[in-house]
This record gives C-alpha cells, structure tokens and sequence, in this order.
C-alpha cells in the first residue's frame, strides 16, 4: 500500500497514552469489581438472583449496545472531547451506584455506567490508532491497551474486595471519583483532538441497533428466570427482526453507522469470533469463582481478594508475553495455544468441590493466562486487519464484542448454574416456610438464612452450587477448545508483528482538527 512513512512516537505520545491507561484499567476494573462485592451487596440490598444478574451484566451490555453508536459520535465531535464527556459522567454516575439505596437504584445506576463507559473505550482506542503510527509502536501500544483492560478486570476482585472489607461495598464505585479528576485535568494537555468530516449519525441506525440488541438481552434473562414463554419469545422475535432490519440498512447506506463488510475480511471476523468465545467463558467462570471462593469456601472478602492474586499474576504475564512471542510466532498461533493451555484451567474448575480451593485458583490461573494473551493480540488483529478508512468501526466492534462476551458469560453461564442448584433445592424437602423461597433461589439466599436451616441443609446447597459451576466449566471448556482449532486454522496465515505488509500499516488516516495541541 501507498502510505507515507510514518514517523516515532515521542515522549508526550507515551505521557498520553499513560493519561488513556487511567480509563481503560477503569473500564476493566468496573466489569469485575462487584464480583467479591455481591455477598455483602445482597445482605444490604436483599435483591433476588434476576436482580443480582442485572447488577452485575446491565453494565457490560449497556456498553455493549452503545459502544457502536458513541464510537461514530467521537468521529463526529472529537475523540478527546467524547471521553473528557465520558469520563465526568463515569464519575457521577460512579456516585450514584455507591450510595444506592434499592437494587433497582443500582441497576440503574449499573446502566448509566454503561452509557458512560460506552463514550470511553472507542475514544481511548481510536486516539491510541491516531498517535502512534509507527508499526512497532502501535502493535506495542496496543498490546499494552489492551493489557491494560484485563489488567483492571483480574484486580477489580481484589480491590472491591479489600474496599468492601474495609469500608463498605459502595466503596467499590468511589474509586471512579479520583481516576475521572485526573484524567480530566490532563487530557487537555497530553491529549490530541482528532475528528472526521463525516455525515450525521443516522438516528434511525442508532435505534435499530438498540432494538436489536435489548431485547435480545431480555429474552436470554427472561428464560433463565421463568422459561420459556411468549414474553420471551416477543423478545427474541423483536431482537431478530430488530438484527436484520439494522443490517439490511447498514448495507444501503453510503455512511453506515456501522461498516457491514469489515466481516467479510477472513482474520477479521475470525479474531472477533475467538474474543467472543474466549470472554464469554472467562466472565461467566469468574462470576462463579468468585462467589464459590465466598460461599462455598467460606473465605472473607478481603481473604478471598489475595486469592485471586495468582491468577491476576497470569494474566498479567499472558498480556505482556504474547505481543513479544508474536513477534517471533504468527499470533494466530499464539492465540490457540494459549486457549487450548487454558483448558487445564476448565478442567481442574469441572472436577473442583468443597473445600478445594488451591485447585480453584491454579484452574482460574489458566484461564487469566489465556484472557490476556486473547485480549492483547485479538484486539491488535481486529483493528490491524481493517483498512485504514474503517478503523474507527474496527475498533468499536472489537471492545462490543468484549464487552457482550463478558456479560453474556455472565448471564448464560450464571443461569446454567442457576438451573442446576435450583433443582437440586427443591429436591429437598422438609425446610420450614420461612427458608425454604431464599434457600431454594440461590446459594446467597440459603447462606443468609443459615442460622435458620435444619443440619446437612447449608452443606447440600454448596454442593449444589459446586455442582452447577462443574457443569458451567464443561460448557465453556468445550466451546473454548473448538475456538482454539478454529483460531489456528483461519489465523495462521497472519504473519508475526512487526514483518513488512498490509496488517503493519497504521490504522487510522484521520484529519486532525485545527485545535489539535
């Protein structure tokens, strides 16, 4: 390709990016901060499991479903004014959820964290494209981006946790505050703007992807809850007709809010397919150990914080060693092998029980390694493989499908276990009127009227739960070990980072504004 020579980042291109870490391990930290935090979140707030589900999703696919939409407005109004906007309503909504009185408050408050977290992370990304337009550097930067976003989502644990022990949940929320206060006062400085000369957003487009996906969301939360029936089944049917309505669109329109034929590009849309896959077991896996650690084992928040040590340790290792090993192995490669060592990690968490917490965690260990290697070289695929034109709209796809990955993992595999403690439950009879609607919802609900069960009742709900987290882990480890084949066979072809040709080109070829500096 005929690209001018790009030229090396510098000093205020690096203090920049530092500013852009701050919202990303932000983003990460917020997905999984609540995990260690729902326990005593649920003896405060007393919500029910569809409740707790919500609190802990509503976040991720409120994200998800703007993430499209808020990446074209920063194209629009400029990339640095979107996330200084982004990033003072992160901080205020931050507020909200940590004083929420009612689990509805909370939710909600989840939702707006969502919207805002929407206006952050193609912001963040798409500014990372425009600075750093050297090859090397950009693999480099973001390598480092995307590290920087698992990095936040394996210590959101242990620092909801510690801060829950140490003053309350709400805790959890108030780190936004100081995080928003400093970004906002250096962005100014070591941020540049950029914007495009497109069109309007298409508001119609806009609607059709949120009709798409809401309801969608619905149905799955809907099922899991009740089953199906026709309120589910309205959903479903409004999601898809919603789905198709906003391709066909998509396709017809000369500025589309979202470019339908970034899919037909091979490695594209196979790296999409392998983050989806790999995060949907990680999110899901996560939500589980984490309450097994609390529930079943019996670990106090601030003990089972240090525990999830070891892992976060992993991915940490798996985020900065990939692009360095890509350099020398075709990251595809890199990629499977990474997913198929995560299935140690699988299987260790189908054969865990009570009382087996080392191998818990050596089994959440793998799959830490294999969600940082996954995020750090998936993400530079996806934007790498995009020409430079539509790199906006890589980008963007690239963070929703991290970000629904993680929230459906939550709600598909957090109702499979659902399913299987709830039928175990109600095969026990004999529970007094008082207990027996919390003890048979879920584990939380049996632990908080433990002093009230019969004996061997509490011990039978935790191998219940233990029960549902097996059968998750068998569920994802399946799905992650066909990701892994089909990783290398539609990825191999992708040559190491930092070898001459088209996936090596800069991203992006934005203009930059006249108030750029």
């Amino acid at each position: 390709m005929g690209a001018k020579p790009s030229s090396r980042a510098g000093w205020r291109e690096w203090a920049g990016f530092a500013v852009l870490a701050l919202p990303t391990v932000l983003l990460g930290l917020d997905v999984t901060a609540l995990y260690l935090v729902v326990p005593s979140l649920a003896a405060d707030l007393r919500p029910t499991a569809t409740e707790t589900l919500w609190i802990m999703d509503a976040y991720g696919f409120l994200i998800a479903g703007f993430l499209i939409t808020m990446g074209t407005l920063g194209d629009r109004i400029g990339r640095r004014r979107l996330l200084m906007i982004g990033m003072a309503a992160f901080g205020a909504a931050s507020v909200l959820a940590a004083f929420a009185p009612s689990a509805l408050w909370l939710i909600m408050a989840r939702a707006l964290l969502g919207v805002a977290g929407a206006t952050l992370m193609p912001s963040t990304l798409s500014l990372i494209g425009n600075m750093f337009t050297d090859a090397r550097q950009r693999a480099l930067a973001i390598g480092a981006w995307a590290t920087m976003f698992a990095l936040g989502m394996a210590v959101g644990p242990v620092i909801g946790g510690v801060l829950a022990a140490g003053f309350w949940w709400g805790a959890a929320f108030l780190i936004a505050v100081p995080i928003s206060v400093v970004v906002l006062a250096a962005a100014p400085t070591l941020l540049p703007e950029f914007r495009t000369d497109a069109g309007r957003i298409d508001l119609l487009s806009v609607g059709l992807s949120l009709a798409a996906m809401l309801p969608t969301i619905y149905a799955i939360k809907h099922v899991a809850a009740h089953g199906i029936d026709v309120q589910a089944l309205a959903a479903a049917v409004l999601g898809g007709g919603s789905t198709v309505a906003f391709v066909r669109r998509q396709l017809r329109l000369k500025e589309p809010l979202l470019d339908m034929r970034l899919f037909t590009d091979r490695a594209f849309s196979a790296a999409l397919t392998v983050l989806l896959i790999g995060l949907v077991g990680f999110g899901g896996m996560m939500f589980l150990v984490t309450q097994h650690l609390q529930l079943v084992e019996g670990l106090s928040l601030t003990a089972a914080g240090l525990w999830m040590g070891p892992p976060a340790l992993a991915m940490l290792i798996g985020g900065i060693g990939a692009p360095l090993i890509a350099t020398r192995i075709p990251p595809g490669g890199v990629m499977a092998a990474a997913l198929a060592l995560s299935l140690i990690g699988y299987a260790l968490l189908a054969f865990a029980g009570i009382d087996s917490k080392p191998s818990v965690v050596a089994g959440f260990s793998f799959l830490y390694l294999g969600l940082g290697v996954i995020a750090a070289l998936g993400t530079d695929i996806v934007v790498g493989a995009a020409p430079a034109e539509r790199s906006g709209s890589a980008a963007a796809l690239s963070e929703t499908v991290q970000e629904l990955g993680i929230a459906a993992g939550v709600a598909l595999l957090g109702s499979l276990t659902t399913a299987i403690y709830r039928t175990a439950a109600d095969a026990r009879p004999g529970l007094p009127r008082s207990v027996a609607e919390p003890y048979g919802d879920s584990l939380s609900g049996a632990t908080s009227v433990a002093d009230r069960l019969p004996p061997g009742a509490l011990r039978h709900a935790q191998d219940a739960f233990t029960s549902g987290l097996n059968t998750a882990a068998i569920a994802a480890g399946i799905a992650i070990a066909a990701a892994s084949v089909a990783c290398f066979r539609t990825l191999r072809h992708i040559r190491p980072i930092g070898d001459a040709g088209p996936e090596a080109e800069p991203i992006a070829s934005t203009r930059v504004s006249g108030d750029d500096r």
